[in-house]
């Protein structure tokens, strides 16, 4: 629903949520055309046109009426390592799972992934549902880190660093491997930082206390306290 409606229906979209553009494409037949081919006989000419809109998720808002948002249906069985499942639980940091794009939100400190069957080879979910747990550490309330770097800024290219070796570094200590390669990611925010010889290091230091902080919250004891940032780079 677009920002209108759901203003109309009684409920708001969330403060920091993004929406999606979608675009509606018909034809019409002027007033002015009806007339015309009234008058000649000939076929009326309908003109096409594309509207866009952006809208948004019914969980994207709050204050909706009983009947308009449906829950989703949980993931099917299987798809989620039952060890991630329980740590992001543990972790009590908000965590939603819908949409088509995974992210982060500092301002309102939720993350988003979309569903397991949404990837190609689900594995990779877990590799995603950690870089933006990785993130989300970094809030205030947490390990306190920079999140205010804008899309093409160096400090945003900085935190998704971090994010990324926090992701290599958790997969790593879970046994998880991912068929989308972490070197790849690290290497394309590392050309934004071309100039900074020390930024892998910088980041692989702040990734490793991030990795710290999630990996604390395992269930079992492959995560021990005595488990240092340096056995996992070696990993």
């Amino acid at each position: 629903m677009t920002f209108r409606q759901a203003l109309s229906l009684g409920g708001h979209v969330r403060n920091g949520e993004r929406g999606t553009t979608v675009v509606y494409a018909d034809r019409f037949v002027p007033q002015d055309e009806k007339r015309r081919a009234d008058e000649t006989g000939d076929e009326a000419q309908a003109i096409p046109f594309l509207k866009r809109f952006t809208v948004f998720n019914s969980d994207q808002c709050d204050g909706l009426p009983d009947g308009v948002a449906t829950a989703a249906p949980p993931p099917p069985p299987d798809l989620i390592e039952p060890t991630v499942e329980a740590l992001i639980k543990a972790s009590g940091i908000d965590f939603r799972i819908g949409g088509n794009r995974a992210f982060y939100v500092p301002s309102a400190d939720y993350v988003q992934v979309p569903p397991p069957q949404a990837y190609g080879e689900p594995i990779n979910w877990h590799r995603t549902a950690l870089h933006e747990l990785g993130h989300a550490s970094g809030h205030p309330s947490r390990l306190n880190r920079d999140l205010s770097g804008s899309f093409g800024t160096k400090k945003y290219a900085f935190e998704e660093l971090i994010a990324e070796l926090n992701a290599a570094f958790c997969c790593a200590s879970l046994g998880i491997v991912p068929t989308v390669r972490h070197a790849d990611y690290i290497g394309s925010w590392l050309d934004v930082l071309r100039e900074d010889n020390r930024a892998i290091v910088r980041a692989a230091s702040q990734a490793s206390k991030a990795a710290d902080y999630i990996l604390r919250f395992l269930p079992d004891t492959r995560a021990s306290e005595d488990e240092t940032a340096d056995d996992r780079r070696v990993a």
